[in-house]
């Protein structure tokens, strides 16, 4: 079984028997974390608000703590962080990397940073970070012709892939065009569990997610957040 915390935002905590996965916080309370179990943190890119430096505080536990994040993050003087070498991984996209039985994938965002594809013991978790399909009414047809392109070139990637959680963007700043990136997403992987992230707050975006047409197919596997630090018990 899966256990998955929203935190805020983009931020998420994913909990299996032996290892705990935090994925881009910036605010919201991070659950306490048992301290028998491994910890991987992930940072897709440094936009505020997929990053605080609060994190590294987290290096402090007991228990090993690996950090999984793009080479351009700073790791910061204060408060004095101690990593080893083989607890720090800095990723490019389209990089492969493994640390304690954790196997991860990079694919190049859209935006800043990097998008993960995690497997671990047989479970796949995809974060898209700000891996989307970034479409701007006000900005000139080239610029979002080469934002559709880029997006599903990536996306297209994964082929049809199986995945037990993933974790992408329905930004409501892009209008009509918000949901855009999610149904290609899901129409090109065999994702089991969807959560909409990156809507500012608004949950009444989940509202209008049920009432899309292009939802219908997969409509059953997207999962309604509601508050910050909601759980979910993945049972499939």
């Amino acid at each position: 079984m899966m256990r998955v915390t929203y935190l805020s935002h983009s931020g998420f905590l994913v909990e299996m028997d032996d290892a705990c996965f935090l994925f881009d916080y910036y605010k919201g309370e991070i659950p306490d974390i048992d301290r028998e179990k491994q910890l991987f943190v992930f940072v897709s890119h440094g936009h505020y608000d997929h990053y605080k430096k609060e994190i590294f505080r987290l290096a402090e536990r007991e228990k090993e703590t690996y950090y999984i994040l793009p080479e351009e993050i700073k790791i910061p003087k204060e408060p004095k962080v101690k990593l080893s070498e083989d607890r720090l991984i800095l990723t490019v996209p389209g990089g492969e990397y493994e640390a304690a039985g954790c196997k991860i994938r990079t694919l190049r965002s859209t935006d800043e940073g990097v998008a993960y594809l995690v497997s671990y013991r047989g479970k796949r978790i995809y974060h898209a970070g700000d891996l989307n399909w970034w479409h701007w009414e006000e900005e000139e047809e080239p610029f979002n012709r080469m934002m559709r392109r880029n997006y599903q070139r990536e996306i297209d990637k994964l082929d049809y892939m199986e995945i037990d959680a993933a974790f992408v963007p329905v930004d409501p700043r892009l209008g009509e065009q918000y949901c855009w990136g999610l149904d290609y997403f899901m129409r090109q992987t065999r994702t089991k569990n969807v959560f909409p992230m990156h809507f500012w707050g608004e949950y009444e975006i989940f509202d209008r997610l049920d009432s899309e047409a292009c939802t219908e197919a997969y409509r059953e596997r997207m999962i309604r957040i509601e508050r910050e630090g909601q759980i979910f018990d993945l049972e499939r």
